[in-house]
């Protein structure tokens, strides 16, 4: 019998992931072609073509014992100070090895961090709509995930109800930019505003409070939309980042901690995370992979690519009468359903081989989540499917 403390868990399970697997049994019965599936953030574009050739070149030219052995719960030194040199010519900070830490992904780093800070009855602050993982990531560690609401139209955090929901035992919040799902970028005036709320309640509760900015998706900005790097308006900010998307490596797990030496209790902090890393299972973060990215540290995945993905499903959209905020980064839309309950819409976007998933899975029910990380055609294909849904709501052919 399964812990109580899964049941929860399961019964919530992903609406993504079913909604991925859904696809994975229409494709069979139709063809994969014949399904349109923008269920799962998992990239279509191949990873640049020297991530192959590293991993050869590694395999052939290193020890084998190195390269397969342990290393520091923290990663290889060289590997971390080949990321700290590399954000400090990005950003102009002043990073060294020792402000990074290899982590198993972007989900691997933000439990770790979690582990580190989080005592239970603890709160986190998330803003809505967010990645659905975070309250299971709370939960973990017997944290009370706070949500703030919505901030219509816009979706840039509702900074007002920030102040209002800080209390004494806000540990933390968190925030994803660009977003998942909304496609939006914090502007820095946002940030800027956020980390004066932060220094304020801090002194207000004589208490840390930490920012964590998930940044899986920092080099997928358009428009020349710039993405303000965290560390540099808040001391006690930790990143969070990941390969999975600047690089296409999602299956590969690998990511880092970026934990500045501004940070209050900053030798604790470091320490503690390292032994999380440990004793939460990971031990340390892939090798190989670690060796990879080092190697690759300039190389990037063609965001035009996805920028004319976006380009042309939010265009086809808009002329059908669907309602979205066009996203700035990421590879998400999230459009407004056109009837009030969404799962219903994409009940109804499923008979047409569209798969999408509800806006209930991010918190923001009324919504619905479009991944336009896919092929060109399958974005062709489906704006006619989305424009005979739309045609259905207009006619009022919604199921009683």
């Amino acid at each position: 019998m399964i812990a109580k403390s899964m049941e929860s868990y399961v019964k919530g399970s992903s609406a993504i992931r079913a909604m991925f697997e859904e696809g994975a049994k229409l494709a069979k019965i139709y063809g994969r072609e014949n399904v349109y599936d923008f269920s799962l953030g998992n990239p279509n574009v191949a990873p640049p073509e020297e991530i192959k050739q590293s991993i050869i070149d590694i395999l052939e030219a290193e020890e084998p014992t190195f390269v397969h052995g342990y290393m520091n719960n923290a990663g290889y030194e060289d590997v971390r100070n080949t990321i700290a040199q590399h954000l400090n010519k990005l950003h102009g900070t002043q990073f060294t090895e020792k402000n990074i830490l290899m982590t198993v992904g972007a989900a691997g780093g933000l439990n770790v961090t979690f582990k580190t800070l989080i005592d239970p009855e603890d709160e986190v602050i998330a803003f809505a709509p967010y990645f659905g993982e975070y309250r299971s990531y709370a939960a973990n560690y017997g944290a009370n995930l706070v949500v703030i609401p919505p901030n219509l139209p816009t979706f840039q955090p509702d900074l007002n109800k920030l102040a209002q929901s800080i209390t004494a035992k806000t540990k933390a919040i968190i925030i994803n930019s660009p977003n998942n799902p909304t496609g939006i970028v914090y502007s820095e005036e946002t940030i800027k505003q956020m980390a004066q709320i932060l220094t304020d309640k801090e002194k207000e509760f004589g208490t840390d409070i930490y920012l964590i900015a998930d940044e899986p998706y920092r080099e997928l900005a358009y428009d020349g939309v710039s993405v303000p790097y965290v560390t540099k308006y808040y001391k006690n900010t930790i990143v969070g980042y990941s390969y999975s998307k600047s690089l296409s490596l999602p299956g590969e797990r690998i990511g880092y901690l970026v934990m500045p030496d501004e940070l209050s209790d900053f030798e604790n902090i470091i320490s503690a995370a390292t032994t999380a890393n440990r004793i939460l299972g990971f031990v340390n973060a892939p090798s190989i992979m670690q060796r990879v990215v080092a190697r690759c540290i300039n190389s990037a995945v063609d965001v035009n690519i996805y920028n004319k993905n976006r380009e042309t499903l939010y265009n086809g959209l808009i002329e059908m009468g669907y309602e979205c905020i066009k996203p700035e980064g990421a590879f998400y839309l999230f459009v407004k359903s056109p009837i009030e309950d969404e799962a219903e819409f994409c009940n109804m976007a499923k008979e047409h081989r569209v798969l999408i998933v509800p806006g209930s899975s991010f918190a923001c029910p009324g919504y619905i989540r479009m991944a336009y990380c896919v092929s060109y055609d399958t974005i062709i294909g489906a704006l006619p499917q989305m424009k005979k849904v739309m045609d259905e709501v207009k006619n009022g052919a919604t199921k009683k």
